[in-house]
């Protein structure tokens, strides 16, 4: 509805207004003249009452036409002032539960569309819902048209029965726990209490609706949350029929929304995010969020998580409580780890294998064999001394330490978890959430396709079934589809590797022959120049491959036909983790176990492809190699990840407002204003979780060569959830609660990751660092007491004479010395089993393995002793677990006892009335005769 009047109030009675009413199956077109406005602006403008409003939904007698038309036109004045954040119909009264919206097609005289809309909302008043249409002439754009959809009473409380919700009957009496020492310290992080628990306590029970005076019902239209109420109807749309094509029953609005027969459907949200709801719309919960969550000047603070829960639903709330706890433990992580970095950083002048990398004396007299073939010139040692350096910050005797710590730290984390998802679960009156919800998850789409029905044999109700050979051929094909995909990264890998070989001999012959590298050459080594750029490209084709996966596995996952919403979202969960594993761990684990251990040595090379010579490592080792691959790919994923989800959705919703005509939320209705958001999607939460595991995999599988992963986690995440937070509350549509006692198969994945972590860098301290040969050296091979570690560069190192180089191999020049190093433990030219593994190198990998097994052995006694000990479910939980159960069963009880004996009083004094009469009659006979 649009009400257009200048600017001075003199003039009030100079406008144009239209206006379409719907009123159950009625619908009309008003147009008020000049002299009837100036009329009705004369009168007390106060707000209708249910009284008056009643007058517009019942049968008019002759007598009331006049004053019913009266109260009409009046109600159309005062819906313009008050729906701009209004969440009512236009009687003020009943709230909005949810809208759809559509635009209809005037080319189409017999549009299939317009049918299958009048069909489903015919059959949603069937079901007991209320609708109201907004005409298209009302709208912004003045193409939508809007269907408003109320939930009366008796619908909720009967599907409130149907899906199990639980409701308050008595409010709780057990105490809350007690605050822990030194609590006081953290007043600055808490939120207030209001918003915090935003209600009390209470003992739930199952709502039924043959014992409504059971439950504390104060408010009909407030005792259901907007979370249940939005759930509710989002049931019934998505179950309701539309018609009969092609010999199936269709029904559901995703089939709908589909179809485009309507262009969205969503629940409204409380009001506008930057300003509290006036009177009547009630307490602005959208805006209590803002302002006490989505605030990233509130980045210290926790979150309000019951009200995040009755506000979006438990599946979201869940959400937000993993990742809250989750960055929670991670600053112990964070700390461990910047206090490893802080000691190689402090012990890095001590170090002495590069101080005799460094020293021009030692280092720059120890000539290193070319780094590829033909085009690479002979190099000092000296020439990566920076490196040495900094490979030092992370390859140190701390390595080892925080190594075990985080194995310890992700099973604390895991065990910590299940007592805080237990927690949740009693809080949030989901412990026998699977039980309640089991039979009520089938997808509307698998019930149409399915034309078979069996007897279910826990309910022994007949329910839709689909043969496994159905199904068959789909699941060949996502199989074959993702291992395609994945072969496909794995080729893309190997790409960037002969990328990595091809280009190296070009930089280090650029470098070499430009005199003006000379300034940087001591810090933009050939290896590092190609590390980076490869680490760059690498990072630039995961994110590609990504994107076009994310479709695929989408449409995979539909054509398999999944049962449940549960079983839709594991097989998504297992293709999209699968592949993303690959995409984003393959170079790491390339760098990690692969690159430099299959190198041969010179004059004896090992090629890929029998054209490019394999990679070195640098000598210090490709600890830091993979520091720098890790460092790319994890802070590039964590800046572009938070860049997209805060830019996208606001570029897509300012322009839609600019399609739209105006800028502004100001300057139209509730409904209208959540039209033109983003929609969040029933996979934006996996998308986020996906995101959130894929980041612990950083964190755990490769930390031993960068202990600052868990801070910039840790840094990643504070952002995250106010990201998150801010976009939800204020660039999204508010999604269809949804009821979530877990995280799901993410929790099955991080067990696994968990268990992997410890396997990875156990391998990586072995055989990526240089921790292990240097503690061989020092305890078998040091000759100097004083100095152990003095000599170790040159120990580390073989020697190769240069006459043994095959023609093809050499460098063009020819060089003064006869010898040059490499990094291996091989016998010198001179000895009789020349170039062949010596002793040395026997007793290094012997000290490996016995290094992967001591301590994986270690981590994973230590993890099972910590699962052990820690219980599940926290022992006061169980306490309070056990009481609610009993004084839920003793109300029930006493409930029915009480009704019972009402049933007798009445039944008995029925019985007394009836054995009265027959006495009167008898003698009243008795006088007559």
């Amino acid at each position: 509805m649009r009400v257009m009047t200048t600017s001075s109030p003199c003039s009030r009675s100079r406008f144009v207004h239209r206006s379409s009413i719907q009123t159950g199956e009625e619908q009309g077109t008003e147009r008020i003249s000049n002299r009837e406005a100036e009329y009705i602006f004369g009168m007390n403008e106060q707000s209708l009452s249910s009284r008056e409003t009643s007058f517009l939904i019942s049968e008019e007698p002759a007598s009331a036409k006049r004053f019913n038309l009266f109260l009409k036109r009046r109600l159309l004045f005062k819906k313009d002032e008050q729906s701009k954040d209004s969440i009512f119909f236009r009687d003020g009264i009943r709230q909005i539960d949810f809208v759809l919206s559509y635009v209809d097609d005037l080319k189409k005289e017999a549009d299939p569309k317009a049918e299958r809309r009048k069909e489903f909302e015919q059959n949603l008043r069937k079901t007991g819902l209320e609708l109201e249409i907004e005409d298209k002439r009302n709208s912004e754009d003045g193409k939508t048209y809007f269907v408003k959809i109320h939930a009366p009473w008796e619908v909720l409380v009967t599907y409130a029965e149907v899906l199990g919700i639980k409701m308050p009957i008595k409010e709780s009496d057990i105490p809350l726990p007690e605050n822990i020492p030194f609590s006081c310290m953290l007043e600055p992080l808490k939120l207030p209490k209001n918003v915090k628990h935003p209600h009390p306590e209470y003992f739930t029970a199952q709502f039924t609706r043959h014992r409504q005076e059971l439950f504390l019902i104060e408010d009909k239209s407030s005792f259901f949350p907007s979370s249940s109420r939005n759930r509710i109807v989002y049931y019934i749309l998505s179950r309701c029929p539309f018609g009969v094509e092609d010999g199936k029953k269709k029904f559901g609005i995703e089939r709908l929304l589909t179809s485009n027969t309507y262009s969205s459907a969503y629940p409204l949200h409380d009001g506008q995010y930057w300003k509290p709801s006036e009177p009547p719309n009630p307490v602005n919960e959208r805006y209590t969020l803002c302002q006490n969550w989505a605030r990233f000047s509130y980045f210290y603070k926790e979150q309000p998580l019951d009200l995040i829960r009755d506000y979006y639903g438990e599946k979201i709330g869940m959400y937000f409580v993993f990742l809250g706890f989750y960055t929670e433990m991670l600053s112990f992580a964070a700390v461990v780890g910047l206090a490893c970095f802080i000691y190689g950083l402090l012990s890095m002048d001590n170090n002495s294998s590069s101080t005799e990398i460094c020293d021009p004396k030692i280092g720059g007299q120890i000539i290193m064999c070319p780094l590829c073939d033909l085009v690479c010139d002979y190099w000092r040692l000296n020439t990566t001394c920076l490196a040495s350096k900094i490979s030092h910050l992370f390859d140190n005797e701390s390595t080892v330490f925080f190594a075990i710590f985080m194995g310890i730290w992700v099973t604390l984390f895991l065990e910590f978890w299940k007592q805080r998802q237990a927690r949740m679960e009693y809080e949030w009156d989901l412990v026998d959430f699977e039980e309640e919800q089991q039979q009520l998850q089938l997808r509307p789409e698998f019930e149409a396709m399915c034309k078979h029905r069996k007897i279910n044999a826990v309910t022994k109700e007949m329910e839709p079934y689909m043969p496994l050979y159905s199904r068959l051929p789909w699941y060949f094909l996502s199989g074959a589809t993702v291992t395609l995909w994945m072969a496909l990264v794995i080729a893309c890998m190997v790409a960037v590797i002969v990328y990595r070989l091809s280009v190296f001999a070009t930089f280090a012959s650029f470098m070499e022959s430009e005199a003006s590298f000379k300034h940087v050459k001591s810090f933009l080594t050939p290896q590092i120049t190609t590390s980076l750029s490869g680490s760059c490209l690498n990072f630039i084709v995961i994110l590609i491959l990504n994107f076009f996966y994310e479709k695929i596995s989408a449409w995979i996952t539909k054509m398999e036909i999944p049962r449940t919403y549960q079983e839709y979202e594991s097989s998504l969960t297992l293709k999209m983790f699968l592949f993303q594993f690959v995409n984003f761990y393959s170079s790491c684990f390339y760098v990690a176990f692969f690159k430099g251990k299959f190198v041969g040595y010179p004059g004896k090379y090992t090629y890929l492809f029998n054209v490019w010579r394999s990679e070195e490592c640098d000598p210090g080792g490709c600890l830091i190699e993979l520091t720098t691959q890790l460092t790319i790919i994890m802070t590039g994923k964590q800046i572009f990840g938070n860049i997209k989800e805060a830019i996208y959705p606001m570029v897509l919703n300012w322009w839609r407002r600019r399609k739209a005509r105006t800028n502004s939320e100001k300057l139209y209705s509730r409904w209208e204003q959540d039209h033109d958001l983003e929609t969040f999607g029933s996979l934006g939460l996996f998308y986020e979780y996906l995101e959130t595991v894929i980041q612990f995999g950083f964190v755990t599988l490769f930390v031993a060569s960068f202990p600052l992963a868990p801070l910039l986690a840790l840094l990643n995440n504070i952002i995250e959830i106010r990201v998150d937070a801010w976009k939800l509350t204020t660039q999204y549509r508010r999604p269809v609660a949804a009821k979530a006692h877990s995280i799901g198969v993410w929790q099955d994945i991080l067990y696994g990751m968990a268990v992997l972590s410890v396997a990875t860098n156990a391998f990586i301290v072995a055989f990526t660092s240089d921790i292990i040969p240097r503690l061989v050296y020092y305890y078998a091979y040091s000759k100097d007491a004083t100095a152990p570690m003095k000599g170790y560069v040159n120990d580390s190192l073989s020697t190769f004479l240069i006459a043994d180089f095959p023609n093809h191999t050499a460098p063009w020049e020819k060089r003064d010395f006869t010898t040059c190093r490499y990094r291996d433990y091989r016998y010198p030219p001179d000895h009789d089993q020349k170039y062949f593994h010596n002793m040395q190198y026997w007793h290094v990998l012997a000290a490996k393995m016995t290094f992967i097994i001591v301590m994986e052995h270690v981590v994973f006694l230590v993890k099972f002793l910590l699962a052990w000990m820690i219980p599940d479910v926290p022992k006061d939980v169980l306490e309070r677990i056990k009481r609610e159960k009993l004084m839920t069963i003793k109300i029930l009880h006493d409930f029915e006892l009480n009704k019972l004996k009402e049933n007798l009083r009445a039944n008995s004094s029925e019985l007394a009335k009836e054995v009265l009469i027959q006495e009167n009659k008898t003698q009243l006979a008795k006088s007559t005769v």
